[in-house]
């Protein structure tokens, strides 16, 4: 394991080239987001996302979200209506997630064989950059059900495993994961605020 200090206000283009690296060799990447530590695997990686799953002891009955990385891209992993990009447009990036119907790119795997999908842009751009590539995993970087932690050393503790990679900010302002809200109805519902 591998642990990377980093300014979230800059960009270091080595650390992200290295991460997106590690993402696309089939590793596992703790990294910063507007609002918790995530834990990330490209989404296109069997094995990789298997581990996500493993590292926080979750169902693999319970879907991951992914993240993408701009506000454009939702539409190449979510087939959106015109209402749906425009509530998207207005809430992304942010501290938002969005159950959308997936489009067929999206890995069953990933979504627990749902044909929906939760989709997050958020508001750091050194998350956004790891998905410049491929979509990766964004899911809080706890084991499941457990206490949402603010600091990488904390984090690790509590996971009891290594990850490949650590991109670390220090501690962060929030342990409050993103907002999740389905747009798959005909009105939105609030899942978790």
């Amino acid at each position: 394991m591998k642990i990377i200090k980093a300014n979230p206000d800059k960009i270091n283009e080595d650390i992200i080239f290295e991460a997106i690296n590690v993402l696309a060799n089939g590793g596992i990447v703790l990294y910063p987001t507007d609002t918790v530590y995530g834990l990330g695997a490209n989404i296109f990686n069997n094995r990789a996302v298997r581990r996500v799953f493993e590292i926080k002891k979750r169902s693999f009955l319970k879907p991951l979200s992914i993240l993408v990385r701009d506000v454009k891209i939702v539409d190449a992993v979510a087939k959106l209506s015109s209402s749906q990009r425009k509530c998207i447009n207005d809430c992304l990036p942010g501290a938002y997630t969005f159950i959308l119907n997936k489009r067929k790119i999206v890995p069953r795997y990933v979504t627990s064989g749902s044909s929906y999908v939760g989709v997050r842009v958020p508001d750091c751009e050194l998350a956004c950059r790891l998905a410049s590539i491929f979509p990766i995993t964004t899911t809080s970087a706890n084991l499941s059900d457990d206490e949402v932690l603010s600091n990488p050393c904390e984090i690790l503790e509590q996971l009891d495993c290594e990850v490949d990679l650590v991109i670390d900010v220090g501690n962060l302002n929030s342990s409050k994961a993103s907002s999740i809200i389905d747009l798959t109805g005909l009105k939105p519902k609030i899942i978790r605020d």
